[in-house]
């Protein structure tokens, strides 16, 4: 049997505590195929207004910020990646349904093989509210899913030795 080869991944990117070891173990798999590597953040403006903080709304000043502040984190995340050997890094933000974008619309629009995602980037409270999008992936996207494992007491990807695998 042949190994299955990537070439093109997904970080989607939530600035969880996760998201430095996800991001690692994302670039350890595109140095590994030569794939490039798509960091993504999703903007979900409709919970501002219709979620748990009903009532507020954006105007376009905030908007603008909004999507200045994670495009700044990305390119930071970027240049973190180039650094490592990582050669093709793609920076992206949506706006939209996390699990919809993440799953399926990015996913068929830049032919992505394989999604790089951490356990979870939310609480419990916030995973019965508004449930997974790991789960959501896992189950549902049209590429392969990487679950990354995330040691809760130093949020370090482990390996099965418990040594670090690699760290940004």
């Amino acid at each position: 049997m042949q190994l299955k080869e990537y070439h093109h991944i997904l970080v989607p990117v939530d600035g969880s505590k996760a998201t430095e070891a996800v991001v690692a173990q994302a670039a350890v798999m595109a140095k590994a195929h030569h794939a490039n590597l798509e960091l993504l953040n999703v903007v979900q403006v409709a919970q501002f207004s219709d979620g748990i903080i009903s009532g507020i709304s954006l105007d376009k000043d905030q908007t603008y910020n909004l999507i200045n502040q994670a495009n700044e984190r990305l390119q930071d995340l970027k240049k973190e990646l180039e650094a490592t050997g990582v050669e093709k890094v793609g920076v992206h933000v949506r706006f939209g349904n996390p699990k919809q974008v993440i799953a399926h619309d990015f996913v068929e629009d830049h032919q992505i093989d394989l999604i790089v995602m951490g356990a979870t980037g939310l609480s419990a409270v916030e995973r019965m509210v508004v449930g997974s999008v790991t789960q959501y992936a896992t189950r549902n996207a049209d590429a392969d899913v990487l679950v990354v494992k995330i040691n809760k007491d130093d949020f370090k990807v482990k390996s099965s030795s418990d040594e670090p695998i690699v760290g940004l």
